[in-house]
């Protein structure tokens, strides 16, 4: 506690020009990740496979792979750009004073005296910054999800699903945003210069009930969930889960070519109470030792405790930032530097700091993905030791096939963003030898896109 106060004074230095400090943070940030991007999208040009890949993936398929690869890119760069011209503007044009300045006067015009104050203030500046920024997100979400998608025939939502999941994110964002964002701020107002140790222990218990939560009243709203069928797939499951002692609770399908041709298979739930979910289009795309083969590397994760080293990371990551925000709550010289001389607010103050936090935010970035990418070759090791691996390799190169994924990436690229090894990494540690072409060389195959977690 002592340390952190004394740190905190000696960086609330009058005339600091914090606001230049994070700009350069800022740009930095941007031009470093488009210098990597620079890096991929020279690999994306590349006319032939890597060696491992040749007698896997057919010319056609790996061109409409890089094809895809150098559009996603191009995308990236316009779309970061415009990011970056959006940060820019807001801290060069003092968006966050004079939206604040505005919502104030909603507030005292009104709202009744009795129920005014910092919460009710931060809620209605909070949800109208929401509201802003979403719209103008809207021109590159539109363009990710209808035309680059739509090009390479990975999207199957329609305008209308797509407007409907905006306005149900929005009303969850206000249902379950509210009470959490009033918790925090209140924790902070009455717990004095050690709120960072309840913030903590609430920040374990919100995540602990958006667990049990989620897929009771927040996942039906989106998908739909089906028990798995009777039949060789189920009884290959659950005999993997009672064979591993895993405490699988349901088995359910999942509606995902509802929105995407996304793809995948995940688990969930609380330590003693486990339930599975799988992908319709992994279903439909794969054989049934191939998905069983999936799950093994999924299981693998939780067998080899995984899950809980990254929980239990997760937690000393959100204490460490609190414990960081106690030291830039009270400076005033941060504030000011930004436009705000008389208010402090508490949720102003979190905004500044996660952006003067960024460049330790890129190490830690850095330092979780290589981690991850280890955890990702056990896990493929596990599922090896079982006996899947011919079937696991088999579904690994189905899915970078249907996928169009990146078949090759520049090492710094992968470094940084990647939080999975590339197929021939994960070929190479299975030891895969094949002389048959999976892929083909035209479109009888609809692509599967995979999912935000990939195998």
């Amino acid at each position: 506690m002592d340390m952190l106060q004394r740190l905190a004074r000696f960086l609330d230095r009058p005339l600091f020009p914090w606001k230049r400090l994070i700009v350069g943070f800022s740009v930095g940030q941007y031009l470093f990740e488009g210098f990597l991007s620079l890096r991929q999208y020279r690999i994306l040009q590349q006319k032939k496979p890597p060696k491992v890949l040749e007698s896997e993936i057919s010319q056609d398929v790996f061109d409409k792979s890089q094809a895809y690869g150098r559009a996603k890119a191009k995308f990236g760069f316009v779309s970061g750009l415009y990011g970056q011209a959006q940060n820019l503007g807001f801290i060069y044009y003092d968006v966050l004073p004079k939206l604040w300045a505005l919502t104030g006067v909603w507030v005292t015009r009104w709202i009744p005296a009795a129920y005014t104050g910092e919460i009710v203030h931060t809620l209605i500046f909070f949800f109208t910054f929401n509201i802003i920024t979403t719209i103008l997100n809207l021109p590159t979400s539109y363009y990710s999800t209808f035309v680059l998608e739509e090009k390479f025939g990975f999207n199957k939502q329609t305008v209308k699903l797509w407007v409907t999941d905006m306005i149900k994110g929005q009303a969850l964002m206000v249902v379950f945003g509210a009470p959490l964002l009033s918790a925090f701020l209140a924790i902070v107002q009455k717990t004095g210069n050690g709120f960072f140790y309840y913030l903590w222990l609430f920040g374990v218990g919100v995540q602990v009930f958006m667990i049990t939560i989620y897929p009771i009243a927040i996942l039906p709203l989106f998908n739909k969930l089906t028990p798995l069928e009777k039949g060789p797939l189920k009884d290959g499951v659950e005999g993997l889960a009672k064979r591993l002692e895993f405490p699988l609770k349901e088995l359910h399908v999942i509606d995902g070519s509802k929105r995407s041709a996304h793809s995948n298979a995940y688990f969930y739930g609380l330590p003693w109470k486990k339930h599975i979910v799988i992908y319709d289009t992994l279903i439909e795309k794969s054989e049934t030792q191939e998905v069983v083969a999936v799950l093994a590397h999924e299981l693998g994760h939780w067998s080899l405790s995984h899950t809980t080293k990254l929980f239990g990371i997760g937690q000393f990551h959100m204490f460490y930032l609190f414990a960081l925000f106690s030291v830039f709550i009270n400076n005033k010289s941060l504030y000011q530097d930004f436009g705000f001389y008389k208010e402090f607010p508490i949720i102003i103050g979190f905004i500044l700091f996660s952006d003067a936090l960024a460049p330790m935010d890129t190490v830690v970035k850095l330092l979780m993905n290589i981690l991850s990418r280890k955890f990702e070759f056990q896990a493929d090791e596990f599922a090896v030791k079982l006996g899947y691996s011919t079937e696991l390799a088999k579904s690994l190169i189905k899915l970078q096939i249907q996928n169009l994924s990146t078949m090759d990436a520049d090492w710094l690229y992968a470094s940084y963003h990647f939080s999975h090894p590339i197929l021939p990494e994960r070929l190479g540690a299975l030891g895969w030898v094949s002389n048959e072409k999976l892929s083909k060389d035209e479109d009888s195959e609809k692509p599967v896109k995979a999912a935000d977690r990939e195998l």
